[in-house]
């Protein structure tokens, strides 16, 4: 059945908005376009108006709306904190927009076990907070940790700036409660390390909403560090930088975190909320070490004579928490204060092995060169895993369609170079024209197998993560293809 545009009820849709609303009740199932216009995007470019959207709040609610979409053959959305970059969230086949906003408990913390059980609508920072007093914290930490959720995090395998030390998503989720596609409610995975069988619960985490709903999720839990050090290094040069970055791991050392911020980005952090980046400066690195306060001193002294060594003009460690905290505000906010410098920006997610960030720095300034648009750099440099933002107004206009396609250049050059098109964001909309780029096409239908497992009618976030049938095999030439009704 195909769904009228908001605000306008056909029969067929009005009897699936009767069945939702005695679901949940009618507060929580929206039609009208003033109630469902601030579902129309995620934090993507991409754009799309809902026809219904849907607040369960529980997981008895979740299988019944699940039940209920099956019935009327529509597709369904799940959705976060709407904090996602790929348009992952974006109803772009239409359908019930499924928010999870209202599952936002914490059930269950185990320190002795050091987990928690959490719904999906938990806001990322929330679960530290939570033990943070017991000494506890919880490791994934995505740069919108404050208005992220768990589900979402789930949902991309998100990481963070200290991803380089403790993993992404994946290595801190045990198991997941589900809901498929015929309203049947499942755990994959436990309470417990390494379960027996396949690892269905490793196959959710990243699918990106495609096969199902989570609905709860076990999550580890670690120790608070004893000892936490942070030092800014200032380069005149970027190259100079990136190769300190090779340096820093080559020599064995691990930090906690190890990030990167070009001119650009300093200069909007310093424009819109200054944290004492010096604005002179071609790049700077935020290094953390932590552990044992005497294998923190030991590395903070091998991290700072690598750096100066490497050309740094200055090291600044951070000589208490106030002043660690404000780094990491520079960091943390450097994709919000892109509004200094330009209306629009677009981020992008590629990823290179460490040992070539010299030379993709150096293709993303000929890409910017190319395409006329400035790009600004700020990333998970111990990783590998770039966030070129290109800035652009898009009032202007063909400037959208050279971003577009600066940004396939981007993700061309990280694989050629031999990266990927994704580090934490996901695929989505976005990136899913490119995915042939890394895969064949018995690779992808190998992949869609697995997803018709879950997912048989194809019915969960359609139009994400695969290239329609007609692109599959022209992928590797032709940009993003854009569902009928989606503007960006």
């Amino acid at each position: 059945m195909a769904l009228k545009t908001a605000g306008s009820v056909g029969a067929g849709q009005a009897i699936l908005v009767r069945e939702l609303r005695r679901i949940v009740g009618e507060p929580y199932v929206l039609i009208e376009r003033e109630d469902v216009i601030v579902y129309e995007q995620d934090g993507s470019i991409f754009q799309v108006m809902p026809e219904i959207v849907v607040l369960p709040a529980d997981v008895g609610q979740v299988s019944a709306v699940v039940k209920a979409a099956k019935q009327a053959n529509v597709p369904i959305i799940p959705r976060g904190s709407g904090t996602g970059l790929a348009g992952g969230a974006v109803p772009a086949e239409g359908g019930i927009v499924l928010s999870l906003a209202r599952l936002n408990r914490i059930l269950k913390i185990d320190l002795q076990n050091r987990i928690a059980v959490v719904e999906p609508g938990v806001i990322n920072i929330d679960v530290t907070k939570a033990v943070a007093k017991d000494g506890f914290f919880y490791a994934p930490d995505p740069s919108s940790q404050a208005a992220c959720s768990v589900g979402g995090n789930v949902a991309n395998n998100s990481g963070g700036p200290h991803t380089l030390a403790y993993g992404v998503t994946t290595n801190h989720v045990l198991g997941v409660e589900v809901v498929l596609d015929d309203g049947q409610i499942l755990w994959l995975g436990g309470e417990v390390p390494d379960t027996p069988g396949y690892d269905l619960c490793g196959v959710f985490v990243g699918s990106e909403g495609t096969m199902g709903i989570v609905t709860k999720a076990v999550v580890r839990l670690m120790r608070t560090r004893e000892s936490v050090r942070t030092l800014l290094a200032i380069f005149d040069q970027m190259d100079r930088a990136t190769r300190t970055v090779v340096d820093i791991t080559g020599a064995g050392i691990i930090p906690a975190a190890l990030e990167m911020i070009d001119r650009t980005t300093i200069e909007a952090v310093e424009t819109g909320a200054p944290v004492g980046f010096p604005r002179d400066a071609e790049a700077v690195l935020i290094v953390e070490v932590e552990g044992l306060t005497e294998h923190t001193e030991r590395s903070m002294k091998l991290v700072r004579d690598i750096c100066t060594r490497s050309g740094a003009r200055e090291v600044r460690v951070a000589k208490d928490e106030a002043e660690r905290q404000l780094l990491w505000k520079g960091r943390k906010g450097a994709f919000g204060a892109m509004g200094a410098l330009a209306p629009n920006y677009y981020v992008q997610d590629g990823v290179v092995p460490r040992s070539k960030l010299p030379e993709i720095m150096k293709r993303i300034a000929e890409i910017s060169k190319q395409f006329d648009l400035r790009i600004a750099n700020v990333f998970h440099a111990g990783d590998g895993n770039l966030h070129p933002n290109i800035l652009f107004d898009m009032r202007t206009p063909g400037e959208l369609d050279r971003v577009i396609e600066a940004g396939a250049a981007t993700l061309r050059a990280c694989i050629e170079l031999g990266g990927s098109i994704t580090g934490e964001h996901g695929v989505g909309i976005e990136k899913k024209a490119y995915i042939g780029l890394l895969f064949n096409e018995a690779d992808l239908e190998c992949m869609s197998r697995v997803r018709r497992a879950f997912d048989p009618d194809g019915r969960f976030n359609p139009a994400k993560l695969f290239p329609t049938p007609i692109s599959c095999g022209e992928v590797r030439l032709q940009p993003a293809n854009i569902p009928a009704g989606l503007w960006i």
